[in-house]
This record gives C-alpha cells, sequence and structure tokens, in this order.
C-alpha cells in the first residue's frame, strides 16, 4: 500500500507490527483519487433530484446492472443541461471523489447534457458507414431463405402485436408452420442485450432454418435498440438467415442493412418467410396440367410419326422392296448368262481358228502328204548328215533306222 502513501514526512510502510490507522488509509486513498482525471461517461440517469443547486443521482449502465453516483454541488461551475430526469440518456463529464470520513467513491460532474437527436443520427451514421466499408451489407454475403422452413425462429416482443402478426398471417399462408418464440425487451437500453442472447439461442437450434427479429413500429428513440453496433454485428455474424421486420419505412435501424431481408412490416415477414398454401396448390395444379400437355402432346407426335411410317409402301407392302430387288436379280441373272454365251462362242470360234492354224503348221499333216523327217541318235532333226552318220527316217506311219553310205551336195 505504500503506493497509496500520502506525500508527507509523516508516510510510512505499513507491516503487521505496524499497521495504518483507518484514517491514514483514507488520506491516502484521498490523495490518489485526487489525482485521477475526468472521463466523459454515457449511461442512463437511473435517479435524479436538483434542490438549491445541488445534485445529487445515479447514473446506470445501458446494458449491464453496473450503476455509479453522481453529485454536483452549488457554485461549482458545472455544466449540467436543464430539465434532466429520471431515465434519460445522457453524457457527463466526471471526477472521482473520495469521501475519508465513510469511505464512499462518487463521481462529481463537470458537464452533463442529454443525448440528442443529432448525436445519435450522427453517431449511427458513422457506424453505418463503418459496417459498409467492412462489407457486411454486401449483397452477395445475403443467405438465401429456404422455400419452406422447417421451423421459424421468431424475437418480438411478449404479448405484442408483431407477435399476433406474424403468427396469424404465416398459419393462414401455411397452417402447419412451427415457430419457436423468444420474448424479448424490444426497445430501452437492455433490449439490444436480450435480442443478442435470443438470437445465440436460436441459431444453435437445428430444427430453425430462419429467424425474424419483429416490432410494430415506433419513434426514432425506440428503435435505437436495433442500431446498436454489438446487435447488428451478433446478426452479420449468424449462420442462419435473418429477416428484420421492424415495421418502420421512415427511419431504417442497422439491423436492416446486415439482415438477409428486410421485410416492411411483421404481417410482411410472414408473407415473405412462408409460401401461400392456396397459392402453391394452383401453382402445383398449372404445372401439372402443363406437364400433362407437353407428354400428351409428345404422345400425339410420336403417335403420328408411327403412322407415317406404317403408311410408307415400303412397310405397307413389306415384300414389295423383296420382289423388286428379285426381279433386278432375275434380270442380271439373264443378262450374265447371256454375256457368258456369247463370250462362250467367240471363244470357241477362236479356238476353231487357231486349231486349223495349227493343223496347217503341223508336221504331222507334212508327214501325211509323203514327206519324212530325220533325227540323230540324240532325238534333234537334221537337214546334214555326213558320210556314215546314223539316223532314223520318221514317216506317216514308221520310224526307220538308217546309216549314210554316202553323201552328196546338191546345190539350190
Amino acid at each position: 500500500m505504500d503506493q497509496l502513501a500520502p506525500q508527507s514526512s509523516q508516510s510510512k510502510v505499513s507491516s503487521e507490527h505496524s499497521p495504518w490507522q483507518v484514517s491514514q488509509l483514507s488520506r491516502s486513498l484521498k490523495d490518489w483519487i485526487d489525482k485521477l482525471g475526468r472521463v466523459w461517461v454515457e449511461g442512463e440517469l437511473q435517479s435524479f433530484s436538483e434542490k438549491g443547486g445541488n445534485v445529487f443521482g445515479s447514473l446506470r449502465d445501458l446494458d449491464v446492472e453496473n450503476a455509479i453516483e453522481i453529485h454536483s454541488f452549488a457554485n461549482s461551475g458545472a455544466e449540467i443541461e436543464l430539465g434532466l430526469k429520471q431515465g434519460d440518456r445522457v453524457v457527463a463529464l466526471l471526477q472521482p471523489v473520495f469521501w475519508p470520513k465513510n469511505g464512499k467513491l462518487t463521481m462529481r460532474i463537470g458537464a452533463m447534457h442529454k443525448v440528442g437527436l443529432g448525436e445519435l443520427l450522427e453517431r449511427i451514421e458513422k457506424l453505418k458507414q463503418q459496417l459498409i466499408a467492412e462489407g457486411l451489407t454486401d449483397p452477395a454475403r445475403k443467405k438465401p431463405l429456404p422455400f419452406l422452413p422447417n421451423r421459424i425462429g421468431l424475437i418480438t416482443g411478449a404479448k405484442s402485436d408483431a407477435e399476433k402478426d406474424i403468427l396469424q398471417n404465416a398459419k393462414l399462408r401455411w397452417p402447419d408452420v412451427q415457430f419457436e418464440v423468444i420474448n424479448t425487451l424490444v426497445q430501452g437500453d437492455r433490449a439490444a442485450g436480450e435480442i443478442i442472447m435470443a438470437l445465440g439461442q436460436l441459431d444453435a437450434m437445428e430444427e430453425v432454418d430462419v429467424i425474424i427479429v419483429a416490432r410494430g413500429g415506433g419513434s426514432f428513440q425506440d428503435l435505437l435498440p436495433f442500431s446498436d453496433e454489438r446487435l447488428v454485428r451478433a446478426a452479420a455474424a449468424l449462420s442462419k438467415p435473418l429477416v428484420s421486420a421492424i415495421g418502420h419505412e421512415n427511419d431504417s435501424p442497422l439491423l436492416d442493412l446486415v439482415a438477409d431481408l428486410r421485410a416492411s412490416t411483421p404481417t410482411d415477414a410472414a408473407k415473405r418467410v412462408v409460401p401461400d398454401v392456396v397459392e402453391e396448390r394452383k401453382n402445383l395444379k398449372l404445372m401439372r396440367e402443363r406437364a400433362w400437355y407437353r407428354v400428351s402432346s409428345y404422345v400425339d407426335a410420336q403417335l403420328q410419326l408411327i403412322t407415317s411410317i406404317r403408311t410408307r409402301p415400303v412397310l405397307a407392302s413389306p415384300f414389295g422392296f423383296i420382289d423388286a430387288q428379285q426381279e433386278q436379280l432375275t434380270m442380271l441373272t439373264r443378262r450374265i448368262r447371256e454375256i457368258f454365251d456369247y463370250r462362250l462362242k467367240v471363244s470357241a470360234s477362236e479356238i476353231k481358228e487357231l486349231r486349223a492354224s495349227a493343223s496347217a503348221l503341223s508336221p504331222k499333216l507334212t508327214l501325211e502328204r509323203g514327206y519324212s523327217v530325220l533325227m540323230d541318235d540324240k532325238g534333234n532333226r537334221v537337214s546334214k548328215l555326213k558320210k556314215d552318220s546314223k539316223f532314223t527316217v520318221i514317216t506317216k506311219d514308221q520310224e526307220i533306222s538308217a546309216s549314210a553310205d554316202a553323201v552328196k551336195e546338191r546345190d539350190v
């Protein structure tokens, strides 16, 4: 605790055998806290009273159960807006003050004013531009809604008109639709935290296919929770499609920008999330009629094609094609036979002529005319012989062996 010791010559280090007095600890705490600076804080006035220029009250956190006491004395120079009351959302410049007498810590008000509409609009616009820059509003990241959800998660105020509108209209369109309803605050500083918790619960339920956040309109201040940065980022991080049905046309909360679908009203959300069973039955009937027409048209076209094919000559008389081919084959056979007969006759005549020519040149015909042929002992024809040469004389009917006793040359 020596770091809390007052800056004096009497300060000393505390120990078990040399403890501080309570007053000494209080003075040290006061000296240390007095050196702390001032800080701007935003919150809700939980209690607020003013009497004789003195102001006392408490400032509550906007999201969690946490509060601090605040005060301001007359002639302290504090700049406090007139007309503040309990429940107002304010911004205050605070200085911590420690009271040694009772050990109480409070916050001295240096300045305090109500959060104005212009300031809130400026904050929302700045957050909007930041969300756009981060791509959280990009249409490409929007998740499509299921055609017929298994179960719909609904976050809305308890017994609100928005809840009744969605449940009634959804069941009118699709009587078997199932809902998982979580009632939360839908305005005030604690609404955003409750809605965030409900979103997490519904997103973790496997049977829930789509989530609707609904409220039946309201003033700009009433809709502020739906522009809360924590809620908007939680909505953008959901794994399931989200439908924003705040029901306010003039002032669009930031939740509309990151939601996968913005519905203009809770009733519109019911129409967008579930199909109309009557309309779907009409569409189904129309589709069946179209399918039947297409099938019937196709069958009729095929029947006409079959009829057309059956009336063709080749199918009207299946043997006509065979008869025509048989007639063609008979004609070709006759033609081939004529060609062969002609070729045989021509060839026979040629052979006869060749035979006559061969007969005219045949040695046998010469022998029949009385001539003879001389052959040597080797079987070769000879036209000249020498004396004492042996040879054979071939006549028409005989082969005569002879020898040349004398040879006389003749002049031709």
